[in-house]
């Protein structure tokens, strides 16, 4: 659970998101949470104290009066108790109270009482688009930034009012990542990073072609795991179904060729390449431009294949890599024998770092067991999910990054 330990404020302000926060309060604390909820009077005209409380199993303050602290500071000590406070939705009324150091109910009097430098806030808007728009708002969220608030963002779409727009607070899963994400070690801050991800397919005719069982899962969530690290990432992903992590730069592509030509061009700008696509190694020398039909004689079409372009080794053999402004990943999916094809493998494809697994057994998914080989030998990462090496994996890249 990735928030096991971690205790959350919920706050809540008047807005028609409240109906989201039940869904994102039962979210925390499936991910190990422990939450508190402090509501405004207006978030309790839209939502009742009573259904967060049943939902966080705590008692829910939404007063400064509170008796039920002896010291009568429920302001002073739910501050301090928590790891971040979250205002989710954080109506414009509420910003400008933020903006300004007003306090004048319980939960903005807590903001301004938090210790600024252990307890971070983080909120996540919520009004109708020409408010989200108006000069106003937008200054006071460039001072809330700047004034250290962790500002989630907003969708757009439609809106209780009817109309349509930015403005909508985030859905309780975005939220969530988001909240997940704050969390994490920022290992590759300031680092931009690319990862090709999932299978190829080589056309054979216009219905037909070369894959593989490649899901694409690992090389997501290794693309999820450095967003989370603070980096800014290219995934280059081949025909899978995938949702696109958030916050991560998608470029769909097809073929080897296809990913070729995106690799290159990301990589020009990159600080780091992880290849876990698992790209085909041949293709058809040519596609039939009808579908190849059996015609009951019992032949066989007769195809011809050449070789697809190296991606991993032309990104690896790039001035910027040897001159180690680019640091580049490579993956093994082998069948057996997997340390020494590994070891192979980086050696002839001259990467610093190469992962290996067994491609039967982690192709679909959601599990996997990888080999670390490098210069100095070779390193296992028990069973896990994806996520979970992904995120081993980042750690293990940042180590051997060179420091800004």
């Amino acid at each position: 659970m990735d928030l096991s330990g971690k205790h959350i404020v919920l706050g809540l302000t008047g807005g028609i998101a409240c109906y989201k926060a039940a869904e994102l309060c039962r979210a925390l604390i499936k991910q190990g949470a422990t939450v508190q909820v402090v509501m405004t009077e207006a978030a309790a005209q839209f939502i009742t104290p009573v259904t967060m409380q049943a939902l966080s199993n705590r008692t829910v303050y939404d007063s400064q009066w509170d008796a039920r602290e002896q010291n009568n500071m429920p302001h002073i000590n739910l501050s301090r108790e928590a790891d971040a406070i979250l205002i989710a939705p954080c109506s414009a009324d509420f910003m400008a109270k933020l903006l300004h150091g007003r306090a004048d109910d319980l939960l903005s009097l807590m903001c301004l009482a938090r210790p600024i430098e252990t307890v971070p806030l983080l909120i996540a808007p919520a009004m109708n688009r020409e408010m989200w728009a108006h000069p106003a708002t937008q200054r006071n969220l460039a001072q809330l930034r700047a004034d250290g608030t962790h500002v989630l963002g907003v969708s757009n779409g439609d809106q209780a009012c009817g109309e349509t727009g930015d403005g909508r607070m985030l859905e309780p899963d975005e939220l969530l990542h988001e909240v997940i994400a704050f969390f994490q070690p920022k290992l590759l801050a300031g680092r931009k990073v690319v990862v090709t991800a999932g299978p190829t397919f080589e056309a054979i005719d216009p219905v037909r072609g070369i894959t593989n069982l490649s899901s694409g899962k690992m090389g997501f969530a290794i693309a999820r795991a450095a967003q989370e690290a603070g980096a800014v990432v290219t995934l280059i992903a081949g025909p899978v179904s995938l949702p696109t992590p958030r916050g991560v730069d998608r470029v769909d592509v097809k073929s080897a060729s296809n990913m070729h030509v995106a690799a290159v061009e990301y990589a020009r700008a990159a600080t780091v390449f992880i290849a876990t696509a698992a790209v085909a190694d041949w293709r058809p020398a040519t596609a039939a431009d009808q579908k190849l039909k059996k015609d009951g004689s019992g032949a066989t079409p007769q195809l011809e294949f050449v070789e697809n372009p190296d991606i991993l080794a032309e990104v690896a053999s790039s001035p910027r890599a040897v001159e180690g402004q680019l640091f580049c990943v490579g993956f093994a999916a082998e069948s057996h024998d997997l340390l020494a094809h590994a070891t192979a493998k980086r050696l002839r494809k001259k990467v610093p770092l190469l992962v290996g697994n067994i491609g039967p057994a982690t192709f679909g998914q959601d599990d996997n067991a990888l080999l670390l080989v490098d210069a100095q030998g070779a390193t296992e990462i028990p069973r896990n999910t994806k996520l979970q090496l992904a995120r081993q994996l980042v750690a293990e890249i940042a180590k051997r990054l060179p420091s800004h």
